[in-house]
């Protein structure tokens, strides 16, 4: 409980020191003055809030004297974000009004503390619950792509896939949870990110080097999940929600219940269960193996007083999944089961449609806890965090001994951050800090494919942030950061498959960027930063087949750090009659790692035979690279039509070495360019019964990406594909509350057979009789959700 051990060595709590302020007022309707009962005011520094009473009258819970980013809201009205300070009984009327678009928004990814979106000099997207639930996908990295531009997910089949940003994936993306950052083998191609996506109650993607505050690793991005969010005070809420997704037969349940009682005890408890069968599209019919379950728990209980807050986080993350190899008779074209072994036959309709695991799957457990902690010393803040997280990763291949695993991954990592944040002095709002991490790996049976090792991460950074007249917003800061690396010696049968090494990485990184609000509805952005990214253990060691991929990889004790240069420009203007966004990056990187064939002292190709089969011998190796791209979003709301919406995004990005290899010079695995168009139909109130109330009719137009690194056979093209969804929803109501909301959607309306360029099962065998090579995304596919909310007023 080392949360709770440091509230209580805080001075302020122990000497029981008074409240140092409070924000009180009225929320009332900007057109009519009437009170909007159950209005929330949100302290976004304190994490505390409250809601307003039957007459539109609020009061805070007691917090540190200081500046704080104020958001007040109410369903069906814009959102008021504004910087207070508090002192005393500080009193504040606000007037809201009635919208059907919400432009206003709060991160707290990249930054020093709370910062309102377009005070941001990077391009932040903010996914809110309410969008994941009116998104129909198979997993929340895929829900995230069919939202914010500029992310992709590199996927292998429904359940895995890995969240790409702007041509940038694997270890150049960093994944956070809560503010702790993700760490679960995210190396490997088959590794998800191991986050319980129903638990998820809010989604931050930050696009661009974000090295200054994470380190190593956040050369393309971040993706910052959020479960735990303090309800406000004096309120129990919760929610019991199912989904079934058709073509996959997935059932999912889950239910949480957070609480925030007057003394500030607060907490939250959630579990989830899913089961999946096989995917299916026209083309493969079922796809064998791509079923997968998960049960998955987790929570905080936390304390917010006047001094400050502490909370302490708990995740348990638990799945199993098949692994679709996607091979097949090369007679009939059928899936084989068990292939390459003495049980392999043709897969029987009994095996298609079992739930039942079998080789090869993945059994994936995720542990994490976490001691969150922001406390204050006059004006300054103090924020605290330690996390332990234990990452074990089971693979089973072997159809005689299903139960015992033939790899068996057991990462442990403890992280930790402690920022130092100074009181505000003419606009300027300084922060320094230390974060960093420590981290192990053991193979824990007969197969390896990286060594075990031991690695010690800590970066030291200062930035700051001038706010002029609330219209233009300075940020910038440098960053120095030092990586070990020890990898344990290891030898088979006395054949040494590892040697031993000490590894040391170093980097300065820092950024400079600009917000300016030209007006109420245009903002510019431009930022500079440079990122970093130390090799892997796995690029720097690694010597084994890779499970589903034909190549045999050797890693290189020489490679270098990878650094970037990133410039990004951004425009935004947000009228009554439309929403535009601009925003445009150029990406160069020294030092790109990938992959590189070996070739033989003899000529043609090194091969490595594995158990019988040879497979082409490949090496990491490095060369200069640059990447360019942008997003455009436009939505059009034509007033008095507000509640139509026209929506239109289009993203795309390319990328090239600046030199050639086998007479390729194109980044590997850069995604298509795409447009989406969405027309839909948005009712804030359809009558007395229903609240809420949406249609949608989409189009997805993904481009022939013929862009691609031929060389050493890595890639190949893919054809375009339009597919059409759509879907609707809405809630039900009785005496003014919420009985239940329904979603539904049906994606792929015309059943279209599409491959995603980023879909790793596009390289599996070819069916002989067709001629086609690879395994097919998903077909048509309906889904329903039904969410039930619960909500009590503590007196």
């Amino acid at each position: 409980m080392f949360s709770f051990l440091l509230v209580i060595a805080h001075p302020s709590f122990a000497s029981g020191d008074p409240a140092n302020a409070v924000l009180s007022g009225t929320v009332t309707d900007a057109k009519t003055g009437k009170p909007l009962a159950g209005a929330v005011i949100y302290l976004h520094e304190a994490k505390t809030g409250t809601v307003a009473d039957a007459n539109g009258a609020y009061k805070t819970p007691p917090v540190p004297e200081g500046k704080y980013l104020v958001e007040v809201s109410f369903e069906g009205y814009a959102s008021v974000l504004e910087t207070v300070t508090l002192a005393g009984n500080t009193v504040k009327n606000y007037s809201l009004k009635e919208t059907f678009i919400e432009n206003e928004a709060v991160t707290v990814t990249g930054v020093a503390s709370a910062t309102k979106v377009r005070q941001s000099a990077q391009p932040v997207s903010i996914v809110k619950k309410s969008d994941l639930m009116q998104t129909s996908a198979t997993n929340v990295i895929d829900a995230i792509s069919k939202i914010v531009p500029g992310v992709s997910g590199l996927s292998t089949g429904p359940a895995i896939s890995k969240p790409v940003i702007r041509g940038l994936g694997y270890n150049r993306v960093v994944t956070v949870h809560d503010g702790v950052r993700q760490e679960g083998q995210q190396w490997g191609d088959e590794h998800g990110i191991e986050i319980d996506e129903y638990s998820v109650q809010k989604i931050e993607v930050l696009k661009g080097p974000a090295s200054l505050f994470y380190g190593s690793d956040a050369m393309a991005g971040v993706v910052h999940l959020i479960t735990n969010v303090p309800v406000e005070q004096g309120t129990i809420k919760g929610n019991v929600m199912g989904t079934f997704n058709g073509n996959n037969a997935m059932y999912g349940a889950s239910a949480n219940l957070a609480g925030h009682l007057n003394n500030g005890f607060n907490w939250n408890i959630y579990g989830t269960s899913k089961s999946a069968g096989d995917y299916q599209n026209k083309y493969d019919g079922k796809v064998l193996n791509s079923r997968f379950y998960e049960k998955n728990f987790g929570g905080y209980i936390g304390i917010n007083k006047s001094w400050g807050y502490s909370h302490l986080l708990v995740s348990n993350f638990n799945q199993h999944i098949g692994v679709v190899e996607g091979t097949r008779d090369s007679v009939s074209g059928k899936f084989i089961t068990y292939p390459e072994t003495s049980f392999a036959h043709e897969a029987t309709q009994a095996e298609l449609d079992s739930r039942g695991m079998m080789t090869p799957y993945q059994h994936v457990q995720h542990f994490k806890i976490a001691s969150d902690n922001n406390f204050s010393f006059g004006r300054d803040r103090l924020a605290v965090n330690i996390g332990y997280q234990r990452n074990q990763r089971r693979e089973f291949g072997d159809p005689s001994a299903p139960n015992t695993p033939d790899l068996h991954f057991d990462l442990q990592t403890v992280n930790y951050n402690l920022q130092y944040s100074f009181a505000e002095k003419a606009g300027w709002k300084t922060s320094i800090g230390v974060t960093g991490m420590y981290q192990q790996n053991r193979n824990l049976a007969e197969e390896v494919l990286i060594p075990e090792y031991n690695q010690f991460d800590i970066g030291a950074f200062v930035y700051t942030k001038k706010s002029i007249n609330d219209n233009l917003t300075l940020s910038g800061g440098l960053r120095a950061d030092t990586r070990s690396v020890n990898g344990k010696s290891f030898s088979d049968a006395g054949i040494v498959k590892f040697t031993g090494f000490d590894k040391s990485f170093g980097n300065i990184s820092g950024s400079i960027g600009l917000g300016y609000t030209v007006s109420d509805a245009v903002t510019l952005k431009l930022n500079l930063a440079r990122g970093f990214r130390a090799p892997s253990v796995s690029e720097l060691a690694s010597n084994g087949a890779h499970e589903g991929t034909n190549r045999y990889e050797f890693g290189d004790n020489n490679l270098k750090t990878e650094t970037s240069f990133q410039a990004d420009a951004g425009l935004e203007v947000n009228t009554q009659h439309f929403g535009l966004m601009v925003n445009a990056f150029y990406n160069n990187i020294r030092n790109y790692i990938f992959y590189g064939k070996l070739e033989s002292v003899n000529g043609g190709d090194s091969l490595v035979n594995v158990n019988g089969e040879d497979l082409s011998a490949f090496k990491f190796r490095q060369a200069a690279a640059t990447l360019v791209g942008f997003e455009v979003k436009f939505d059009l709301h034509p007033h008095p039509l507000d509640w139509l919406h026209f929506e239109n995004t289009f993203s795309m990005v390319a990328g090239h070495f600046n030199q050639s290899f086998d007479g390729s010079n194109k980044l590997p695995f850069v995604p298509s360019p795409k447009l989406e168009t969405e027309l839909r139909a948005d009712f804030k109130k359809a009558g007395k019964d229903l609240r809420n109330l949406y249609f949608k009719f989409e189009m997805d137009n993904v481009a022939t990406q013929n862009r691609i690194f031929t060389a050493y056979g890595t890639e190949t093209p893919t054809e375009g594909y339009t597919i059409f969804n759509f879907g609707a929803g809405t809630e039900v109501m009785s005496k003014g509350k919420a009985l239940f909301g329904i979603n539904l959607s049906l994606n792929n309306i015309f059943d279209a057979a599409y491959q995603n360029h980023l879909s790793r099962l596009k390289y599996t065998d070819v069916t002989v009789i067709t001629g086609r090579i690879g395994v097919f995304n998903m077909g048509r596919n309906f889904s329903v959700k039904v969410n039930v909310p619960l909500s009590w007023k503590i007196k």
